[in-house]
């Protein structure tokens, strides 16, 4: 036994040690021999001859492309789920650096503009935009930045990402470099409102706006855009997940699931509303009321040149200021026609958006018979004979086109994922030096216009690599 304890360690990795029992040994590890790792892939050649000399031949790789492939996309994941997880927990500690100040801390409104209106009437520049889901925001929001640039207005921009830490609801120290006591002009990206914290970022008399739309075709958009980020989908088997899904939610809905908040009500809970009230309940009623008290103007997605004669007049912008395409729209083979049935569900579904829009839909027409019916339809003409001209102006074949006929990588639009559906633009090679700037600006996709206005979109660069390094 003393002669065992001395021999030196590893010795037994060609043999076999006297205390194991029979069976075939390891090869001998040594001067030519594989790695301990790869043993398993030599064999004994057969036919060996007794008390020769071991011969042995590698096995054929077992490695296949897919591996390889395999390998690529798991790594993604975890890369991709890191960055999230550290983006969550980044953007909590930003939000606790800094106590909100008093509503009143906001400094005076800057000086009215000058403008060719005749009258008191004075362009309004601080406007509160809430941005809401699929309802033609992006295009909105577009009509803003310009605006906003034109005249140099001052932004509330988020850090990092283009939108203020959503779901979670917004807090003005979300607003990159905010200090207490800062106010600006325009607010106008993605959050979950919270009026008070909002209110306390504008002027006493800023105008607060934003636009709904139909639930159920809301929900359909929501569902084919956002479905593959929310996990309970994944369970939905067809060709049609959107009717499986409408023939008995309640057994695929999970309203504590991850992102299930884009998938029921999307409108109630962006406004800042729990969105699984009980239809009935008389919060309902109150938190409608409550809208209809803090916005003054509620537009609607379906009526959009309407809806901007409206805000034109509010706002006492000119005819130029509202002119616009239609920007993160999807080609029309990727929008499913709701049946009847379909619709009923659908609606049914979204009950707390259903009865938002009813009630924002009657106030809306109100609203355009008090502007008047007829000037309505001079207004809403005169609208789109100037969209018309700048598209034969701007846009290389005057229409939209898929992902991969976009010739600029800064005119291509977000895609969801997983497919590409967003349309976007391909701008003309001759224009005029007048409109030149004026073109490329109303065709710049959201992420563009916002790294273009100077906000530092770190967390969607990387989200970007990630996407193109795995072809999401």
């Amino acid at each position: 036994m003393r002669e065992l304890h001395r021999r030196p360690p590893g010795l037994w990795l060609g043999c076999r040690p006297p205390w194991v029992g029979p069976g075939p040994a390891l090869p001998p590890r040594g001067l030519g021999a594989a790695p301990l790792g790869l043993a398993p892939l030599l064999l004994l050649r057969p036919g060996r001859k007794k008390g020769g000399p071991r011969q042995v031949t590698e096995m054929p790789s077992l490695r296949k492309p897919w591996h390889s492939m395999a390998k690529a996309l798991i790594l993604g994941c975890l890369f991709t789920g890191f960055l999230l997880l550290f983006y969550a927990y980044v953007a909590p500690l930003q939000v606790s650096m800094a106590e909100p100040p008093d509503e009143s801390s906001c400094s005076p409104p800057a000086p009215p503009l000058n403008s060719s209106h005749e009258g008191s009437c004075r362009p309004k520049t601080d406007i509160v935009f809430m941005k809401t889901h699929k309802t033609a925001s992006s295009t909105l929001l577009n009509i803003l930045f310009r605006f906003g640039q034109k005249h140099r207005l001052k932004f509330a921009f988020p850090s990092g990402y283009n939108d203020f830490n959503y779901p979670s609801f917004f807090k003005r120290s979300l607003v990159h470099n905010y200090q207490p006591g800062d106010c600006f002009n325009i607010i106008c990206n993605h959050m979950r409102f919270r009026y008070p914290e909002v209110r306390g970022l504008v002027a006493p008399n800023a105008t607060f706006i934003t636009v709904l739309r139909d639930p159920a075709h809301l929900f359909e958009s929501s569902f084919h855009y956002f479905g593959m980020v929310v996990p309970f989908t994944w369970r939905l088997t067809g060709r049609d997940k959107l009717a499986k899904f409408l023939q008995d939610p309640d057994r695929y809905y999970n309203p504590k699931g991850f992102n299930a908040h884009y998938l029921r009500n999307l409108l109630f809970f962006d406004l800042g509303y729990d969105s699984g009230l009980d239809p009935r309940s008389p919060q309902v009623a109150e938190h409608i009321l409550e809208v209809e008290q803090r916005f003054h103007l509620v537009m609607l997605q379906e009526y959009f040149d309407e809806s901007l004669v409206l805000l034109k007049e509010l706002l006492c912008w000119e005819l130029e200021d509202i002119v616009y395409f239609k920007l993160n729209a999807r080609r029309a083979s990727a929008v499913p026609q709701l049946t009847g049935e379909l619709y009923r569900r659908a609606t049914a579904w979204n009950q707390l958006d259903a009865l938002l829009y009813r009630h924002f839909n009657a106030s809306f027409w109100r609203k355009v018979e008090a502007f008047g019916r007829e000037r309505m339809a001079r207004e809403v003409a005169s609208l789109r004979r100037e969209n018309e001209r700048m598209r034969s102006i701007c846009i290389d074949g005057g229409r939209a086109v898929d992902a991969e006929a976009i010739q600029e990588a800064s005119m291509q639009p977000w895609q969801p994922l997983g497919t590409k559906t967003i349309l976007g633009y391909n701008l003309k090679k001759r224009i005029s030096r007048r409109h030149q700037q004026l073109c490329r600006k109303m065709l710049t996709p959201e992420i563009q216009y916002l790294i273009d206005l100077g906000v530092n979109l770190w967390v969607v660069r990387l989200l970007k690599y990630v996407r193109e390094f795995l072809r999401w």
